[in-house]
């Protein structure tokens, strides 16, 4: 079955940047999804279940919190991992974060090696 991760964010050079991170998993059988911002996440995420959401927190339309907040409270898509990725790091942005149902919250910038360890280590991928 393949696995998919989803990449939201509304700037294209972090979608850029996550996709040539993780672009190695797709010899793996990993697709890779893009959104540019929460409206459009939350279409994909509903329609195509994706495994992991790699989700930005400032965005046009719906932000990151907002788009989490829906996905965990469906259950359809409850089980989808959500990272959350901000360049917020203080602890009120973190909070809510968890609040809102996020598995995981990272700070930008971030390290791509951090970005693609997650990845391999939430859809189990003997990397």
């Amino acid at each position: 079955m393949t696995k998919t991760i989803l990449i939201v964010d509304d700037e294209a050079h972090i979608r850029i940047l996550m996709e040539q991170t993780l672009e190695d998993l797709e010899d793996e059988g990993v697709e890779l999804l893009t959104a540019s911002n929460g409206e459009e996440a939350l279409g994909i995420i509903q329609e195509e279940h994706p495994d992991l959401v790699f989700l930005d927190v400032m965005m046009p339309k719906m932000n990151g919190f907002e788009v989490c907040q829906t996905v965990k409270s469906d259950a359809a898509t409850q089980d989808t991992y959500v990272i959350m990725l901000t360049a917020k790091g203080q602890e009120f942005d973190e909070q809510k974060g968890r609040e809102m149902g996020a598995n995981l919250y990272m700070t930008k910038p971030f390290d791509p090696d951090e970005i693609l360890e997650k990845a391999v280590e939430v859809l189990a991928i003997a990397a």
